[in-house]
């Protein structure tokens, strides 16, 4: 940036000097000098920016094209003044249209074929383009939740968050509720939301933007993400049943953890601490590491201690994952049973 500003100053400069070696007797001409230098310096700055956003078989295309349209120009002039001797005024009118046509056709046609003979890589176009995959919405939910800003310092999620202004404005309400746990939940979220604000690889937009005619918070944040081509984040199970009804795409948090857990197949032995009595008659209940709960069958008798289960059935769930089981001695002592009968 500042070696652009160099550029224009310096092009402001001897558009200064040029002008002043013109019209030395004026003393004022140099400031037209100066301005005149300076907007060309711009336009060749802003040319550049455009030059910056083509794939290179456009430019080249483009290039040749334009010179061939010149080309033909300076061919039809000549051929009507010098060779047919014609310097009649509606010559001279037609020519100027030859001068801006045929530039300008060879300028969009040999464009579009240096598109198609060389195609930019798909990489670069999904960088130019601003692909949406790189763009999400933050929903309540998971920001208060907060493990999303533990993905962001793994450098799993990077790009750009949009927090809408209402999503804010929900997130102070919490944060200013009478309700002492409401309270510190909306006061981590906006603390979470600070975190990853000061992150170096994500880009946290606050939007002002708002749907007046949409009431509620989760209608507006589809609206939204409809459009800017985003994604929404979000741990709400009822907004994800929502948004892909309506073609948005949605990236579930919980969804994810229950995709990293340890896969547990059945038939598979496991040792694990039995908390609880379960629901059933007889059941105990563990857990493991991860927070999946575990049902065992007949394990009353074993709570609060470690004992050996074997996997029967995994229940997965988009609210979580069980894993039913019965006791290792037990199903030992069956299939005993079963190889003497």
């Amino acid at each position: 940036m500042i070696s652009r500003a160099i550029f224009i100053l310096l092009s402001a400069l001897a558009g200064m000097v040029l002008f002043l070696r013109a019209e030395s007797a004026s003393g004022a001409f140099w400031l037209y000098g100066f301005g005149i230098g300076a907007v060309t310096g711009g336009l060749i700055v802003v040319g550049e920016y455009a030059l910056r956003t083509l794939s290179f078989g456009i430019i080249v295309g483009a290039t040749a094209g334009l010179a061939v349209g010149l080309l033909m120009t300076g061919l039809v002039e000549w051929v009507g003044g010098e060779i047919f001797d014609v310097q009649t005024f509606l010559f001279h009118i037609g020519g100027l249209v030859f001068l801006l046509g045929f530039p300008y056709l060879g300028l969009v046609m040999g464009a579009r074929f240096g598109k198609e003979q060389f195609p930019a890589s798909p990489s670069r176009s999904a960088d130019l383009s601003g692909s949406s995959n790189s763009l999400k919405v933050l929903d309540t939910s998971v920001i208060i939740d907060g493990r999303v800003a533990d993905l962001c310092e793994t450098g799993f999620l990077e790009g750009t968050f949009f927090v809408p202004q209402f999503i804010l404005h929900e997130l102070q309400h919490i944060a200013d509720s009478s309700d002492s746990l409401k309270r510190a939940r909306g006061r981590r979220g906006l603390d979470i939301l600070n975190k990853i604000q000061k992150m170096a690889d994500i880009d946290v937009q606050v939007v002002e933007e708002d749907f007046p005619n949409v009431k509620e918070v989760d209608a507006k944040l589809v609206v939204f993400a409809k459009k800017k081509g985003a994604r929404i984040m979000t741990n709400d199970l009822n907004l994800n049943k929502v948004a892909e009804l309506q073609g948005v795409r949605v990236l579930n948090i919980n969804e994810l953890c229950n995709a990293l857990r340890p896969v547990v197949l059945p038939g598979e032995t496991i040792r694990v601490f039995v908390l609880k009595e379960g629901k059933e008659a007889g059941q105990g209940v563990a857990y493991l590491d991860d927070g999946t709960m575990i049902v065992v069958d007949n394990a009353r008798r074993c709570i609060g201690r470690n004992v050996d289960v074997v996997v029967t059935s995994v229940l997965q769930t988009t609210a979580g994952r069980m894993i039913f089981t019965r006791l290792k001695e037990d199903a030992e002592r069956e299939e005993l049973q079963v190889a003497r009968g």
